[in-house]
């Protein structure tokens, strides 16, 4: 049974950070993993994705909204993915999911697995 599992959401004051991490198991991805995120009363958007590497060296996207402040890292050893995010802003609040199975990148459709997300708040 496939499982993703995120942690390392809360709440922050805008211009401080978080780590999300999550930990998938059950199989191992050899296609990208990413994260989403679901404000209240929108659409769930793209946020990151890094497709597979046996080095860990994989392609890195981003959407323009967070580029230049969150990094995604992956350790396809450990079948795990990071999202480091820094200078938060209040608009970054939302609900972050992790999705693995990746077909094309910056699609949520086109993610076969999924977490049960967690919960980021940045207050101004």
């Amino acid at each position: 049974q496939v499982q993703l599992v995120e942690s390392g959401g809360g709440l922050v004051q805008a211009g401080g950070s978080l780590r999300l991490s999550c930990a998938a198991s059950g199989r191992t991805f050899r296609s990208a993993m990413g994260w989403f995120r679901q404000a209240p009363g929108k659409e769930r958007e793209f946020v990151a994705a890094v497709t597979w590497s046996v080095w860990n060296s994989g392609s890195t996207y981003y959407a323009d909204s967070v580029k230049g402040r969150f990094t995604i890292s992956r350790d396809s050893v450990k079948n795990t993915v990071s999202l480091q995010m820094n200078s938060l802003k209040p608009e970054d609040t939302a609900v972050y999911y992790c999705a693995a199975g990746g077909q094309i990148v910056t699609d949520f459709r086109k993610y076969d697995y999924w977490g049960q997300g967690t919960q980021v708040t940045v207050s101004s």
